[in-house]
């Protein structure tokens, strides 16, 4: 009797009904879809926030954890590469560094936050146009994630962990935008369907996620520092290259500037530097006279610390290259890891990779007093010059470039000192 009694109440009163289905279904993917436009608002403005602090001109520690609000570190490699290359940023040659692309995804989430908002708290009542064009639109950041995520792949060859952090805040959107298309059709306890919605109205939301994606863009840059009273300031080449100092000559295939490089083969941003020269189609342009200076007291007396054993040796293999002293060099670059740790291994460890790679001649010219002469003779040219002790060093003409503008600034840099060899 009791059973029946509480069947037929259920029966007589709406709210007794159980309603947690009908609250899962019609606003669990607007809740879904908040959570992952927080957690991806979260990552962009991360990145962007580790970018902006370089516009001071120093260099700072970088984000780089899958945890949201991590501390910054200086053992950021993966993010660092991400933050200095030509697809973190736009209009590079008109702003310093440009304008950061986490900029764009920090506009975007905080719309489709707001816009699951608006459906979690409308629920059923949300119109039908409104969780379509959420569907349509809510699979855009994930799209631009797949591209990103391709460009680390194949161009990078490394992941920034903050950047993944977006990717997957774009893909649990994309999932819930998509899960609300499964609304549209499904019964509820009310058998009240959504309602259409007015077509204006809903068309209206899309200058706005466009509003809101360009707005903090609009602001970084209507608020970005004017750097070119900096790039001139770091000084002049004192002593021209002259025929004694026996640098190395790498000229471009549409060389149209001329351009001094001091550069160690086991310099982290020696590689990064060379990296973003040949991504900018820069390197082509230039007619380089390179000096290698390595960062090793086994033949720089210039350091009691020896930064990366091996240098002298790997940059006597640079200079026994010969007219392939640039291709030496890039592979030097290439297997900077695996030479790194051969030189900490031992010259004769080091020399074995040199050989199997170029052959017993270059480990013959490696050990010839000539070859170490001419190293010498660039390492007095350093001295020559008061270059400082780090690498790189870069001259175009006689202007020394700053360090800070060898990185996320120079494109910028190049546009304003040498802008014939941008394309």
């Amino acid at each position: 009797m009791r059973e029946l009694t509480c069947l037929g109440a259920r029966s007589r009163f709406p709210w007794a009904r159980p309603t947690e289905g009908v609250f899962m279904k019609s606003r669990g993917f607007a809740i879904l879809a908040l959570l992952g436009a927080l957690l991806g608002l979260v990552f962009a403005l991360t990145s962007t926030l580790d970018y902006a602090s370089h516009l001071d001109r120093r260099l700072h520690d970088v984000t780089c954890s899958f945890i949201p609000g991590a501390a910054a570190t200086g053992e950021a490699e993966a993010c660092r590469t991400a933050m200095y290359s030509p697809y973190a940023a736009l209009l590079r040659d008109s702003y310093w560094g440009g304008i950061p692309i986490s900029l764009f995804a920090v506009g975007a989430f905080c719309f489709f936050a707001g816009f699951a908002i608006y459906l979690a708290v409308a629920g059923q009542a949300a119109p039908r146009r409104a969780v379509l064009l959420f569907a349509g639109t809510g699979v855009t950041p994930a799209l631009v994630s797949i591209g990103m995520f391709v460009i680390s792949a194949t161009r990078l060859g490394t992941f920034c962990k903050t950047c993944v952090g977006i990717y997957i805040a774009s893909f649990v959107l994309a999932v819930a935008a998509l899960l609300g298309l499964a609304t549209l059709s499904a019964k509820h306890a009310t058998d009240r369907p959504r309602p259409p919605g007015s077509l204006w109205l809903v068309l209206a939301l899309l200058p706005a996620l466009a509003a809101l994606t360009l707005l903090p863009a609009v602001v970084y840059a209507s608020a970005a520092p004017d750097h070119r009273p900096y790039l001139a300031s770091c000084g002049e080449l004192k002593q021209q290259p002259r025929e004694k100092d026996q640098l190395l000559s790498v000229r471009g295939q549409s060389a149209v500037k001329p351009a001094l490089f001091f550069e160690d083969p086991l310099c982290p941003t020696c590689k990064a530097f060379h990296a973003r020269l040949k991504g900018e189609g820069v390197l082509s342009r230039l007619d380089i006279k390179l000096a290698l200076f390595p960062l090793d007291p086994s033949c720089n007396w210039m350091l009691d610390t020896p930064l990366h054993p091996g240098a002298c040796t790997l940059s006597k293999a640079v200079i026994c290259g010969g007219e392939r002293s640039l291709e030496v060099l890039e592979w030097a670059y290439d297997e900077q890891e695996r030479l790194g740790a051969a030189g900490k291994s031992g010259e004769d460890v080091l020399k074995g990779a040199i050989t199997q790679r170029w052959g017993a001649d270059m480990g013959k010219c490696v050990d010839s007093p000539k070859t170490k002469a001419r190293l010498n003779a660039h390492l007095h040219f350093a001295v020559d010059n008061a270059v400082p002790v780090s690498t790189p060093q870069v001259y175009l003409d006689k202007k020394r470039i700053c360090d800070e503008d060898t990185d996320i600034g120079l494109r910028y840099t190049l546009k304003h000192l040498a802008p014939e060899v941008i394309r």
